[in-house]
C-alpha cells in the first residue's frame, strides 16, 4: 500500500490500486479525511520563498489526531490543527498563550509565505455536497476530481478543486477559485520519496495567482526530510 504525507494536504493511502473504482465525492473526502486522523510520525522540513530565498525551518508533528506545526525562527510559532472535532479546529500558540485561528484570518500569510491559514485548516474538506467532476492525471496518475463549494462567505476560496490519487487516496494537486471563477491558489506535489516502502513527499509547490491574468504573483516551496515513526 503506497502512502502519500502531504503537510498541508496529509493524505494517507487507504484505497488499493486494485480496488479503485468509481466513487461518490462524499466517499474520497472521507478517505481524505480519515487519513489524517491515523498518521503518527514526526517530520521536519522548510518553507522556502521562490522570489527571495527566504527559508522558514518547520517541525511537523502528527499524534492522536492532532497535526503540530512549529515553526523555528523569530517570533516562535505553533500552529496545530485538532482533528478530533468536525470540521478540524485550527489553533494558533505564541508567547502568550493558545487561540483559534478566526475565520476572518483564514487569508492571512503564514510566515509571510503562500501558504495560508485556511490552507492549514483543511477546512474545504469538510464543505458539504462534494462534486465528482471525472477524472484527471497529475505527473501521468489517474486521480478523481472532487470540486466543493464554500458554504459561506468566509475564508479566502470560494471553490477548491482537489486532484485525489486514485491509487493511494492522497492528493496530488488543489487548485483554489475566487468567487469569479478565477484561479488563486495552486499547490501541486513536484517531487516524492521511497521511504520503508511508502511514497512520502519531499517537495510541494504552492503557487498565488493573479486572478486577473492568471501570473504567478507567488511562488514558496515546502520541503520535507524522511518523516520519523513516533
Amino acid at each position: 500500500m503506497k502512502r502519500f504525507i502531504l503537510p498541508l494536504l496529509l493524505l494517507t493511502s487507504l484505497v488499493h490500486a486494485e480496488d479503485a473504482q468509481p466513487k461518490t465525492a462524499e466517499q474520497i473526502l472521507r478517505i481524505v479525511r480519515l487519513s489524517y486522523a491515523l498518521q503518527n510520525h514526526k517530520m521536519n522540513g522548510e518553507l522556502r520563498d521562490d522570489a527571495t530565498g527566504r527559508r522558514e525551518p518547520m517541525e511537523l508533528t502528527m499524534d492522536n489526531k492532532v497535526m503540530r506545526f512549529r515553526f523555528k525562527n523569530a517570533p516562535p510559532e505553533i500552529v496545530h490543527l485538532d482533528l478530533n472535532t468536525e470540521p478540524a479546529t485550527l489553533y494558533q500558540v505564541r508567547p502568550g498563550g493558545s487561540s483559534e485561528v478566526p475565520a476572518s484570518q483564514h487569508g492571512d500569510k503564514v510566515r509571510g509565505m503562500e501558504f495560508n491559514y485556511e490552507d492549514l485548516s483543511l477546512g474545504f474538506l469538510y464543505w458539504p455536497r462534494p462534486q465528482l467532476m471525472g477524472e484527471g492525471r497529475v505527473s501521468a496518475q489517474k486521480c478523481w476530481i472532487v470540486r466543493v463549494t464554500n458554504p459561506s462567505r468566509e475564508g479566502p476560496y470560494y471553490v477548491v478543486d482537489l486532484y485525489v490519487h486514485q491509487a493511494s487516496g492522497g492528493a496530488a494537486k488543489m487548485e483554489a477559485y475566487d468567487r469569479n471563477s478565477k484561479v488563486v491558489k495552486r499547490y501541486q506535489v513536484i517531487k516524492v520519496q521511497k521511504v520503508e516502502g511508502a511514497t512520502t513527499l519531499k517537495e510541494l509547490r504552492i503557487e498565488s495567482l493573479n486572478p486577473f491574468n492568471g501570473d504567478v504573483k507567488g511562488r514558496t516551496y515546502m520541503t520535507m526530510d524522511d518523516p520519523v515513526k513516533k
